[in-house]
């Protein structure tokens, strides 16, 4: 996949234990994009904000530069990043 554009600004909620999260960052480390990750698990104020965000409460769940992505693995994330025009 072709990067057209990286995005400002990325936060990834997520719990230590969770294998999709894990996949989710090591994906974003691999393309070389930073990220600010909350924990979920140690974080009430994060737990909210990612089921705010997401309308649930499973994890992994993405923003990047305001575009939402909930309870997903790294084909679904790179499909969103190419309808958002990150990815060709």
């Amino acid at each position: 996949m072709k990067v057209l554009k990286k995005p400002e600004t990325i936060t990834l909620y997520s719990r230590g234990m969770c294998g999709w999260c894990i996949e989710a960052k090591e994906w974003l480390e691999k393309k070389g994009w930073p990220y600010t990750l909350k924990d979920v698990g140690r974080d009430l104020e994060a737990r909210k904000r990612a089921s705010d965000l997401s309308g649930q409460t499973l994890v992994p769940v993405i923003e990047i530069d305001g575009q939402v992505l909930g309870d997903f693995d790294t084909g679904q994330l790179e499909d969103f990043l190419t309808k958002h025009g990150y990815l060709a």
